[in-house]
Order: structure tokens, then sequence, then C-alpha cells
């Protein structure tokens, strides 16, 4: 699966959440880091999940920009 990502910068540090994962959230002293922290935070929390017997949420969020 492939879950989008939102990745905010704070004054010390970044931190990101997944939309369609509430709760699963990090964060990293750089944008690298923040990701691959991601990566550890959705496996954990997918395996939380699996344990409670629940279902897995399909990714549903689309990303895009728009200029103005």
């Amino acid at each position: 699966m492939r879950y989008a990502i939102v990745i905010e910068k704070g004054p010390h540090n970044y931190s990101a959440y997944v939309p369609d994962l509430p709760g699963c959230v990090t964060t990293g002293k750089t944008v690298e880091e923040t990701q691959a922290n991601m990566r550890e935070a959705i496996d954990l929390h997918l395996a939380g999940i699996r344990a409670d017997g629940e279902a897995i949420p399909e990714p549903n969020t689309a990303c895009g920009y728009v200029e103005v």
C-alpha cells in the first residue's frame, strides 16, 4: 500500500502525519529523517490495527499542488 503523508516544517524540526491513518504521526530533524521515521510509524500503526483485529484502511488521500 502507498499512503500519502503530510510533512510540515516547525521552528526546530519537521512533523508528519498520515491523513488516512488517524493518530499516525512522527517528527524528525530533516525531511529525510521524518520520512524514514514515518515508514516505521506506519508499520507500527498497521501492526496495532492488525493486532486489534480491525481492517486496514485503504489509502484514499490524493495529493497535489495549486499554483497561485
